[in-house]
């Protein structure tokens, strides 16, 4: 059994898929396999996946029956994946080549932790536009998960155990585009503890007016998801309030919101 199981669902990137997974076969650690599931693409996605999983054994090929969403997807994968670690990739994202390299040694050195994450680089078509600095590692604490999501979800390494232990991801219309934020809930809630380190291993294509083009709905959800979190975690009762920080955001002025989010 590989120690690493890739999890990457795919919609529609026949544009970007390519170097995606390029990027998993120029890693320092070889011993993964790549779970795809593509969530009903229209464009060369499938295609592309399946001539790549035939010259490399290690990319493993399954689809849905229909667009069903990415935690219905993300928990497609979970069912075929054998690792002792569960990898997060996305079809249109990129890796530094020592990104698992340094999350299993993480890991492996620190068996207190269920999962770990990495800070990420932001790249539109005109190039990077985020490029974090390094630094120490970083435990969230009960506040971080309050105020909003403490982890990026993109380029988190998560024990399969950990998974196993939450059922994966809740398929809910509530949880739709927030799975990540629900999932961390419920790992704290189990008493896994995560953290992060502060060294951008991971390249994400991210719009750069990508947060103002959430919608409301969107919005509701994560309010939603809040709430259920908060209980689960035992958040003090002020902690409440944020509930409603999503609602208020989708309802401000858009000027007045992009000048908040380059703050």
């Amino acid at each position: 059994m590989p120690k690493v199981s890739v999890l990457m669902g795919t919609f529609n990137c026949a544009a970007t898929v390519e170097k995606s997974i390029y990027s998993i076969q120029e890693q320092t650690f070889s011993d993964w396999e790549m779970i795809v599931c593509d969530d009903g693409s229209s464009d060369r996605t499938k295609e592309i996946i399946l001539a790549m999983a035939k010259s490399d054994p290690r990319i493993k090929f399954y689809e849905n029956d229909r667009n069903r969403g990415l935690s219905y997807t993300l928990n497609h994968c979970l069912r075929h994946a054998t690792g002792e670690f569960c990898a997060r990739m996305d079809g249109d994202d990129l890796c530094d080549p020592t990104r698992f390299e340094k999350q299993v040694a993480f890991l492996e050195a620190h068996p207190e932790y269920g999962f770990v994450s990495t800070t990420m680089k932001r790249f539109d078509e005109k190039g990077v536009y985020q490029d974090p600095p390094k630094g120490d590692v970083h435990e969230p604490k009960m506040w971080d998960y309050i105020k909003g999501s403490p982890f990026c979800h993109a380029p988190v390494m998560i024990r399969k155990a950990c998974y196993d232990a939450v059922n994966g991801y809740r398929d809910l219309p509530q949880t739709q585009q927030v799975e990540d934020y629900d999932l961390w809930f419920r790992l704290k809630a189990k008493g896994v503890r995560g953290c992060t380190l502060n060294e951008p291993l991971y390249s994400m294509f991210d719009g750069r007016d990508a947060a103002q083009r959430r919608s409301f709905r969107r919005r509701q959800n994560e309010a939603w998801v809040r709430k259920e979190g908060y209980r689960a975690i035992g958040a003090p009762a002020i902690a409440y309030l944020f509930v409603l920080k999503p609602i208020l955001l989708g309802l401000l002025p858009q000027k007045v919101y992009r000048l908040l989010f380059r703050r």
